[in-house]
């Protein structure tokens, strides 16, 4: 049974940070694309970044894009999510989602799994 498990969310400070991690089990993701989303109250999931197979190209939202980093680790099957200078815009549940082989991009259709998700609070 493939599982996706997010892990690291909270409650933190505007100007604070957290790491985000998602271990996946089941089988390897060594070869996929893996993504984070999220989703506000009352709004639709957003694509926040997307890493390659390799860990080599990885994109962003603009609205993340300088503050956060996703990077992968494939011999622990895990991708990380690292958030520096939170912003109360960034509340909401995150999801990691793994995508095609090699590269999946910006759209969620492009992406075949995905966990429970994760919390993130930030206070103004």
């Amino acid at each position: 049974q493939v599982q996706l498990v997010e892990s690291g969310g909270g409650l933190v400070q505007a100007g604070g940070s957290l790491r985000l991690s998602c271990a996946a089990s089941g089988r390897t993701f060594n070869y996929n694309a893996m993504g984070w989303f999220r989703q506000a109250p009352g709004k639709e999931r957003e694509f926040v970044t997307g890493i390659n197979w390799s860990g080599g190209t990885t994109y962003y939202a603009d609205s993340v894009k300088g503050r956060f980093t996703i990077s992968r680790d494939n011999a622990k099957n895990t991708v990380y999510l690292q958030m520096n200078s939170l912003k109360p815009e960034d509340t909401a549940v995150y999801y990691c989602e793994a995508g095609r082989e090699y590269y999946s991009g910006r759209y969620e259709g492009e992406y075949d799994y995905w966990g429970q998700g994760t919390q993130v609070t930030v206070s103004s």
